[in-house]
């Protein structure tokens, strides 16, 4: 199955009308999709990910495969439950920066993440606006049902793997946030998505995209419009494969509800349904919902 591939660029002049129907429907039908042209510089990307597998082999890897769990794994003829086959650490950018608190990084690092995790936020402001206004809603409605959003980046590398058959790199699981922005290995490949009851791989990433999942808060936001799709990263058999996942979250306090215009109508007696039916029955049912969710609230 093709992943949709959302390019910003066209929502410029004409391509518009036909970009936003395209992310509505991967946000209702798929639940995550590609993003081309969102603005990132490229060469901040490359950085990134430059400098977090150079982290990587460095300062995390020798105490990876010396961990019990990897020691484990080698004398196992029965598949490993309850653990996950990743190396990770976990930065929280907004609202309180934690950033020199991550041991070893180096200061080069930091300033890498800096810079691209605050043009990401950007990129997830817009993303939030456009889902809006393709829900009927103002646009931006996400961004201030999230406000203050909790910001923050799980970097993962899912080392190789000398027996994948028995663990899972990352159990399968729904993200408890908002917009998941990711940027994931270039050759190793391993991110699956479920789907009509099928597993969707997702391929290395091309062209310098980012990939966008939707987690749990949009769906309520949405009342089920929007979908939390169930994911799973297998552990890698030929290579590492590396994971840059940018949370843009509510914040603590937000208070999470699905959004009114979204809501159907509730406690109606049906006689008065259908005496407003009579004279709308060839009008749009939803403007005909609206109306006697208006009449309800009085």
């Amino acid at each position: 199955m093709e992943i949709p591939v959302i390019n910003l660029k066209k929502l410029q002049g004409d391509g518009r009308e036909e970009t936003m129907a395209c992310l509505h429907e991967a946000c209702a039908k798929w639940g995550f999709f590609w993003v081309e042209n969102h603005g990132i510089d490229a060469g901040l990307m490359k950085k990134v990910s430059q400098l977090v597998n150079s982290h990587y082999e460095e300062r995390m890897k020798k105490s990876f495969y010396n961990s019990d769990m990897a020691k484990e794994l080698r004398d196992r003829e029965e598949p490993l439950t309850g653990a996950d086959w990743e190396s990770t650490f976990f930065i929280r950018h907004q609202p309180n920066n934690n950033i020199n608190d991550i041991p070893d990084l180096a200061v080069e690092l930091k300033e890498a993440f800096e810079d691209y995790v605050s043009q990401l936020v950007k990129l997830a402001e817009t993303l939030a606006g456009l889902m809006s206004e393709n829900l009927g809603l103002e646009m931006d409605y996400l961004k201030k049902a999230f406000s203050e959003p909790f910001v923050g980046t799980k970097v993962a590398v899912y080392p190789q793997c000398p027996r994948p058959e028995l663990v899972t790199g990352l159990r399968a699981h729904t993200d408890a946030g908002g917009i998941i922005l990711l940027l994931q290995d270039d050759k190793v490949s391993g991110l699956e998505f479920l789907r009509d009851g099928e597993w969707v791989a997702v391929p290395p990433t091309e062209n310098g995209r980012i990939f966008v999942n939707l987690g749990d808060q949009v769906e309520v936001v949405s009342n089920g419009a929007y979908k939390s799709i169930l994911h799973r990263v297998l552990a890698p058999k030929d290579g590492s494969r590396l994971s840059i996942a940018t949370f843009y979250n509510p914040g603590g306090d937000a208070i999470i509800s699905p959004a009114r215009e979204l809501l159907y109508p509730s406690q109606y007696r049906f006689q008065d349904y259908l005496d407003y039916y009579v004279g709308t029955k060839f009008s749009d049912k939803g403007a005909r919902f609206r109306s006697i969710k208006e009449t309800v609230a009085m």
